[in-house]
């Protein structure tokens, strides 16, 4: 393997086989649903506002959104005319939620590409990509990487302090400050909160932090999920093995 990416370290942390079914056998895993044409399409109108502050985010989102739904397997009509109503009220709080949280700040870039050595992992040579969604700099000498996520109401401290959650913030930090050759106390990380449901406050930006510890080990499990790719263990997690877990293989020809 040339590389790897965070949905795929999360995908191997679900399960070794599922992984290996995925991203090895080159199975069809999950395809994607209204949600994840929802979160595309925001995701699309947040870069376009950050670029072009005189952009009809209104038009963006609606031609986005439907781009995504025709590529997607999205069935619910009634669902799908909701979340069209619910995109247009997140859109005018994306730009003053941003400005309120960073106050005065540059925007470096938007769709930031990593594809950087993962220096940790000797056996191989294997690189880390990814893509940042929005690089900010604000006026005390901080560079702040952002990454949009859709949401129903918000996420509760748990989902906040998840482990598989935030190392997504914590790998893009260690790779992006090697990539920049920057110190990486000089780069803070958030996660930006898009609410679908939500009646107010749609847009809720939030830090989350990584230490030298949680980047230790975050690349520990990262290098651990590389051995087992290389050396073909792809054991499987019976505690995902159900269907409560989405898991599109649970009891099928592939995984039985």
């Amino acid at each position: 393997m040339s590389h790897i990416s965070f949905s795929e370290l999360k995908n191997w942390d679900f399960c070794p086989f599922y992984h290996k079914l995925v991203h090895i056998d080159k199975l069809k895993g999950f395809e994607g649903n209204e949600y994840t044409a929802f979160g595309s399409a925001i995701h699309k109108v947040c870069e376009v506002a950050v670029m072009d502050n005189g952009a009809n985010l209104k038009e963006e989102f609606l031609k986005s959104f439907l781009d995504e739904i025709q590529s997607a397997p999205c069935e619910n009509k009634k669902l799908l005319k909701e979340m069209k109503t619910q995109g247009e009220a997140i859109l005018p709080e994306i730009l003053p939620a941003l400005e309120d949280f960073f106050e005065n700040y540059e925007v470096l870039s938007v769709e930031e590409q990593l594809y950087e050595p993962i220096k940790e992992f000797v056996e191989s040579e294997v690189n880390f990509k990814g893509y940042i969604d929005l690089v900010l700099k604000t006026d005390d000498g901080k560079v702040h990487i952002i990454d949009w996520k859709t949401c129903s109401w918000g996420w509760d401290s748990r989902k906040k302090s998840d482990k598989m959650v935030t190392y997504q913030l914590t790998l893009y930090k260690h790779f992006f400050a090697q990539k920049l050759q920057i110190d990486p106390a000089d780069v803070e990380t958030h996660f930006a909160l898009l609410k679908r449901t939500a009646k107010q406050n749609r847009v809720e930006f939030f830090r989350v932090t990584s230490g030298p510890k949680k980047t230790q080990n975050a690349l520990k499990l990262l290098s651990k999920a590389l051995y087992n790719i290389k050396n073909k263990r792809h054991i499987k997690n019976r505690l995902s093995c159900t269907a409560g877990y989405g898991c599109k293989f649970y009891r099928t020809k592939d995984c039985p």
